[in-house]
């Protein structure tokens, strides 16, 4: 329990200290009062329909969980769901590489007496639909609008390239850990006898047991895509309505801020590429490098207006979401699991 107190204020610590540096990188040398009158100025029922996107981006993955833990066995409500799936956003954002959203989001639901075996299966499918969606996009977007993200990125077009290689490579090691599992197993165990004899780790017998029992839940997970062969059809199209609709953000500020011209498939286009370049760097929530890439790949949508329309965008579909999930996450770390301790004192 003090590790994890000790790690969770160093996760804390280094989210604050990114931040900080972010903030004072973007600002710089800005005129803030002219970027306040911009966002001043804006038409806030665009805004109003942003913070509409955020919340049904939660709400769509509240929608996944129910069905995947109902195919499993296991009801929970939509309501408790939102609440898992606030606290997997939550976490996800203020830890490196969302290291942090899905431990936290087994933890809770064993509150509610969801078999960590359920809830492992449940998230690792939501992840790989997750990803999916990226991978899909950003082939997508490679094969068919290169010129344009070399338009709109510039020399900043690498870590397009860098994200998406970093989200091809973890798909395709998840889909063989999930899909070939004994070739998995192959592969770990001569790696980790490769590390041993490289003497980069100790040889430790009790390492190379908990690795190859931890890849058995993976077995588990292909058993489980075999025999839901539907739902996980519905479950990868929901996630890409999901992520659609929070790429829209940047289009709802371009109408906030009066820019009526703009086609939502390059608007949308230019945020998935954002999402592709950032979203596998060791860095919480993307910190820095989102906001850097958005002022080079917008400037030439929004001009002068940039900088107040990236403060817009990402203030909405990542600051309004982090606040929201926190708040929660403290909601479900008051309700999550109470009526079943109920239950058992009755």
């Amino acid at each position: 329990m003090k590790g994890d107190r000790k790690k969770i204020v160093g996760n804390a610590l280094l989210f604050a200290a990114i931040l900080a540096l972010t903030l004072a990188a973007v600002f710089h040398g800005e005129d803030l009062g002219a970027v306040r009158e911009a966002i001043r100025d804006c038409d806030s029922r665009w805004l109003l329909l942003g913070l509409a996107c955020v919340a049904a981006f939660i709400g769509g993955e509240a929608v996944i969980l129910r069905l995947l833990l109902r195919s499993g066995g296991q009801r929970l409500g939509l309501g408790r769901c939102w609440l898992v799936s606030s606290v997997g956003f939550f976490f996800s954002a203020v830890t490196p590489s969302a290291g942090g959203g899905q431990p936290m989001q087994i933890y809770f639901l064993r509150k509610e007496r969801i078999p960590v075996a359920v809830s492992a299966v449940t998230l690792m499918a939501v992840t790989l639909t997750y990803k999916l969606v990226l991978v899909v996009v950003g082939l997508g977007l490679a094969a068919f609008r290169l010129d344009f993200l070399r338009d709109h990125f510039g020399n900043m077009l690498f870590l397009f390239w860098i994200g998406l290689a970093l989200t091809c490579g973890f798909v395709a090691v998840l889909m063989m850990l999930i899909f070939h599992p004994r070739l998995a197993r192959i592969l770990a165990d001569r790696t980790l006898d490769l590390l041993e004899r490289l003497h980069i780790l100790r040889r430790r017998p009790e390492r190379r047991e908990r690795l190859l029992a931890s890849m058995d839940r993976y077995h588990e997970t292909a058993a489980y895509f075999k025999g839901h062969l539907g739902l996980m059809a519905l479950v990868q199209a929901v996630t890409f309505i999901q992520r659609f609709i929070l790429f829209t953000v940047p289009w709802l500020v371009c109408r906030a801020i009066g820019l009526t011209g703009m086609r939502w498939t390059d608007i949308a286009g230019l945020q998935a590429a954002i999402s592709v370049a950032a979203d596998m760097l060791p860095l919480p929530g993307g910190l820095g490098v989102t906001e850097g890439l958005f002022l080079t790949a917008f400037e030439p949508v929004f001009g002068a207006l940039v900088l107040p329309a990236m403060v817009l965008s990402r203030g909405t579909d990542f600051y309004c979401r982090l606040f929201i999930s926190a708040a929660f996450t403290l909601a479900a770390a008051l309700v999550l699991g109470k009526h079943r301790k109920r239950e058992t004192t009755t």
